[in-house]
């Protein structure tokens, strides 16, 4: 594989995502530290990982493999997202935007996904 996982918009616009986590989950309440702060924050930092780390391998069937984890973390930070709106932890503006940016991300990591898919049929 060519290139550097750094250079993939899929993971600049994830690596947005987990600065826009930390930075709504300042104001989670201090209970949560160890709940729904810790695991929403998990999970973004899982789909920029899994980026990084499935373009770092040496196959076109592993890097799908972990994109695939990437967008399945993706899913938990929404649920997560949509769980602090419920609870209150966020409003609608931060909830819209930061559901708006995971949109975004996903739409990415699909279409990295179709390129290694059309890739390996051809």
């Amino acid at each position: 594989m060519s290139g550097e996982y750094r250079d993939l918009v899929a993971w600049q616009q994830a690596m947005e995502l987990v600065r826009q986590i930390y930075r709504v989950t300042r104001d989670f309440p201090r209970e949560e530290v160890y709940g729904l702060t810790a695991q929403v924050r998990r999970a973004a930092v899982s789909v920029a990982s899994n980026i990084a780390e499935g373009q770092g391998r040496q196959s076109r069937p592993e890097f799908y493999q972990f994109l695939s984890k990437a967008r399945g973390s993706l899913m938990e930070v929404e649920t997560q997202v949509l769980i602090a709106f419920d609870l209150g932890f966020i409003n609608q503006t931060k909830c819209d935007s930061l559901i708006a940016l995971s949109s975004r991300v996903g739409k990415l990591i699909n279409g990295l996904m179709r390129s290694l898919r059309q890739r390996s049929s051809a």
